[in-house]
């Protein structure tokens, strides 16, 4: 683990912490443009630019203990970053803590999932692509195989991605196809609905949301390796945090990529959706 800026606000120690927040750089199999690694720390920089409050959850929110671990040590091959994260993640994720992670590509969302018992949790991801190949340019752990292998672990029947406009036919051409709700679905019919069907199709009650930001809209958040067109708005996102409520198990938002995004837009929206999921998990804690 490597240690530097802290997310802000995330001062306690890790045995007192309700929620602990991790970073993973790594983007190894990148397959468009690579950069994802330096999201953490870009990341933890634009949570500094927000309120202590956020005051549509009321004034007397629960405070929660927060603790930043740190870094993953960065690797170049998948594998090592999957043991790394095992080492690492594995023991917040065993001991109940909320972990959040910051990527880094999605492929640190496989060894997150695996991390967790098998009838534990669903996953739910925000993407604009399926990310179920079997595998893709020579390994089964790329940032395109995620949600085939979570399949392995959890089911497929506890799983579904909101929010994809981009599908490969090996994907589509088979018997156990990962299932899905488009962007353009999402634009008819509204972000309440897709998660309420997501949500009711998946089996665990406990749900994982891994957000991909390009899932999101390029024109909202252009700081990603893979921009597809068409996507969500950044307001779909935040109803869908706040509609898992008390199911929300954990949460990663990855595929920030700091070196397309000089503005540094995507960063600050990465960062209010980390604090959007804690502030979701503050007001279910002490319920």
């Amino acid at each position: 683990m490597s240690y530097g800026l802290s997310y802000a606000g995330a001062e306690a120690e890790y045995n007192s912490a309700d929620a602990v927040i991790f970073g993973i750089p790594y983007d190894h199999t990148a397959s468009f443009k690579a950069g994802a690694r330096e999201a953490p720390w870009a990341i933890r920089r634009a949570s500094y630019n927000f309120e202590e409050i956020h005051f549509e959850h009321g004034l007397n929110q629960n405070p929660i203990e927060i603790c930043d671990y740190g870094n993953c040590d960065d690797f170049v091959l998948p594998e090592d970053m999957i043991e790394e994260v095992n080492f690492a993640v594995g023991p917040a994720i065993r001991e109940k803590k909320f972990t959040v992670v910051i990527g880094g590509e999605h492929s640190v969302n496989i060894p997150i999932i695996q991390n967790f018992e098998k009838n534990d949790i669903s996953l739910i991801t925000i993407d604009a692509h399926l990310d179920s190949r079997d595998e893709y340019l020579g390994t089964p752990n790329s940032h395109a195989c995620v949600t085939r292998r979570a399949a392995e672990h959890i089911g497929i029947e506890n799983i579904c991605v909101i929010g994809v406009r981009a599908i490969g036919k090996e994907e589509l051409d088979r018997d156990d196809v990962v299932p899905y709700i488009t962007s353009f679905e999402v634009m008819e019919k509204g972000a309440e609905w897709a998660i309420k069907k997501a949500m009711d199709n998946v089996k665990n009650e406990r749900i994982y949301l891994s957000l991909d930001i390009d899932g999101i809209d390029p024109a909202f958040a252009p700081g990603t390796g893979t921009p597809e067109p068409f996507g969500l708005m950044p307001m779909d996102v935040k109803k869908i945090i706040n509609c898992i409520g008390d199911r929300l198990a954990g949460f990663d938002v990855v595929e920030v990529c700091p070196p397309a995004d000089p503005s540094g837009i995507t960063s600050i929206l990465a960062a209010r959706y980390i604090n959007e999921a804690l502030a979701v998990y503050a007001k279910n804690l002490r319920c």
